[in-house]
């Protein structure tokens, strides 16, 4: 049977691998990111759209209600927005402190904010039982990201994903984080990352190659399927092993 699929950053990288995989499921997928020409190119069949800031509480209520209007309940619920920020206005000021303080409000409001008012909206729409809630972090909550804000805020989902397992688990709700390593093809590395900064981040692994969004999307797949449903509060790492060193 269909289920009704929500998510997060579906335009671009990991979530559009997501949401293809679903779709060929035969799954009704909404699309959520805040740019609604990049919503519009997916090309996801049969997805449905809606462009929204995810880090206003308003917009996210215009969100809970469009889902209300459209499909009622939600299976599934997918969060893979985020980013380090580099699409947002950099700090105007020179004051080093500013900057700091510039960069880690927008890398919690971009990872960690916009999941957490997403969830809430919709948490009482969550199928009972068998809704999933699936968020993507990041290597980088374990190994750092080079500034920290990033790290820290995928980083801050983990905990959050703890207690929702706890506070969903008895209506048959599982929750679970995926946590990326160096995954190709993406908005976050872009296209002309330094190719001796990829051989490095290939060399961590232990499989010899670079993540794919198919890597990742196959996860998520695997985590809202019945197969995983006493799978919960995990934090699952696709990386090749990165996480390990080598």
């Amino acid at each position: 049977m269909a289920r009704n699929v929500v998510i997060s950053g579906g335009g671009t990288g990991i979530g559009l691998a997501a949401a293809r995989v679903f779709a060929a499921d035969g799954d009704r997928v909404l699309l959520l990111g805040r740019r609604a020409d990049v919503l519009e190119k997916a090309g996801v069949p049969g997805a449905s759209t809606y462009a929204a800031d995810l880090s206003d509480p308003a917009a996210v209520r215009g969100v809970a209600g469009f889902v209300a209007q459209e499909f009622g309940t939600v299976d599934v619920l997918v969060h893979s927005a985020g980013g380090t920020g580099q699409l947002e206005p950099g700090s105007a000021s020179e004051d080093p402190l500013d900057r700091v303080a510039h960069d880690w409000t927008v890398n919690f409001r971009i990872n960690t904010l916009t999941a957490a008012l997403l969830t809430e909206a919709l948490k009482d729409r969550l199928a009972s039982p068998g809704g999933r809630v699936l968020f993507v972090s990041s290597i980088a909550a374990y190994r750092g990201s080079g500034t920290g804000a990033y790290g820290a805020a995928k980083a801050a989902l983990h905990p959050y994903a703890h207690d929702l397992a706890r506070e969903l688990g008895p209506r048959g709700i599982t929750v679970n984080v995926v946590a990326p390593g160096y995954i190709e093809d993406t908005e976050f590395f872009g296209p002309r990352i330094d190719p001796a900064r990829r051989e490095r981040l290939v060399a961590d692994t232990s499989t010899g190659r670079a993540g794919t969004p198919g890597d990742v999307a196959s996860t998520l797949h695997w985590l809202a399927s019945p197969g995983a449903g006493h799978v919960t509060s995990q934090v699952v790492q696709v990386n090749g092993g990165a996480e390990r060193g080598n």
